[in-house]
């Protein structure tokens, strides 16, 4: 906990026992649907909580803002996303039943209100938001293809609304046909090694009616 307040100072007395919360709840559940290898278990601050939260480094979200996390998996990174802004809607979607399963019991034992969950592929959702986040679920063209059309019309932040992406490793070639995206080195905002290679991607998606 100590690594979220780090870098993370303004928590509520709420947020702060809600991040707490998470790593019992996910200890829990971890050994009766595997969603979260033991490694990354004993790290989850680390390696999952403060990973998410890179995104909010790049783009403080204001209230109101919807926001779809794609491929949730075991809730990253909406979940930790949803603690620190309880005035904005996540959406997490996931094709995997357990998945969804421990995500919804999470969610439930931190009572976070702000969260819906849905059991299906992204192509399927028929909403849009302002942001769609996820972490590495696919190249980036393929994410693309699969998010098309999902995006608001009315941008009410810095960045333009679209795609907030974690991604590690060299990105050049994944991103070589989308050149409106901007590459944010996580080494700018953390000092754990495990940043090194971590970035978020932000491209711009445009409204399409």
């Amino acid at each position: 906990m100590e690594l979220i307040l780090k870098y993370f100072s303004q928590l509520s007395d709420v947020q702060q026992e809600q991040y707490i919360a998470l790593e019992a709840l996910y200890k829990d559940w971890n050994l009766k649907i595997n969603v979260v290898s033991r490694k990354d278990i004993d790290e989850l601050y680390l390696r999952h909580v403060l990973h998410s939260l890179g995104i909010a480094k790049v783009l403080s979200f204001k209230d109101g803002t919807q926001i779809m996390d794609v491929g949730t998996g075991g809730g990253f990174p909406g979940i930790p996303l949803a603690i620190l802004f309880p005035e904005c809607q996540f959406h997490l979607v996931d094709s995997i039943a357990k998945k969804i399963k421990v995500v919804d019991e999470v969610v439930e034992g931190l009572q976070l209100t702000n969260i819906k969950t849905t059991h299906g592929r992204v192509e399927d959702v028929n909403t849009q938001y302002d942001f769609i986040v996820s972490r590495a679920v696919a190249a980036m063209p393929t994410f693309v293809r699969w998010v098309k059309g999902k995006i608001t019309k009315k941008s009410n932040h810095e960045l333009k609304n679209g795609i907030l992406y974690l991604k590690g490793g060299d990105l050049s070639e994944e991103l070589q046909d989308f050149p409106k995206a901007t590459i944010y080195n996580l080494t700018d905002y953390y000092t754990e090694d495990f940043f090194e290679t971590k970035k978020v991607v932000h491209l711009p998606l445009k409204f399409k009616g």
